[in-house]
């Protein structure tokens, strides 16, 4: 049987893609982008300046950068429709909770760094879970059914 005939799950669909998965995928990409930023920033700041620890600094950098992979994956899965990239992006945005909440608890500029990423997150998280989101990327629920498995009569 040819392709057409036995659609695979993470077949390419010709219908357009959802708007709330679109805006899902920017959102899973800023915040990796931002990792990436945020890693490149306490790489160079611990090669060239005084740290307490520049292997520590270098350590961190590192795996701040190595983070950001999840949620660019997810982005570039979620922006192809690949039903696999929802779960990714979902860890992103429950990881990024507890974030923004220290953030919030700082007596510093990180609060309004804490606020952006809450509101971020909850809104990715929102437009992750929405039924709309889970049909276009041919996820099934509960009965077998793909998306809302509710039947409406």
């Amino acid at each position: 049987m040819s392709r057409e005939q036995n659609p695979t799950p993470d077949a390419p669909r010709t219908d357009p893609r959802p708007g709330r998965l679109t805006a899902a995928a920017a959102l899973a990409a800023l915040e990796g982008t931002a990792l990436v930023a945020g890693g490149v920033c306490v790489l160079v700041l611990g090669l060239t300046g005084d740290p307490d620890s520049r292997q520590q600094a270098v350590t961190g950098g590192v795996t701040l950068i190595a983070l950001a992979l999840l949620p660019l994956l997810a982005a570039r899965g979620l922006l192809l429709r690949r039903s696999w990239s929802r779960g990714p992006a979902l860890v992103t945005q429950i990881l990024a909770l507890p974030v923004a909440y220290t953030l919030l608890q700082a007596d510093s500029v990180a609060i309004p760094a804490g606020i952006a990423l809450g509101v971020v997150a909850l809104v990715a998280f929102v437009l992750l879970v929405h039924p709309e989101t889970t049909r276009a990327l041919g996820i099934r629920g509960p009965g077998g059914e793909v998306g809302d498995a509710r039947e409406e009569k």
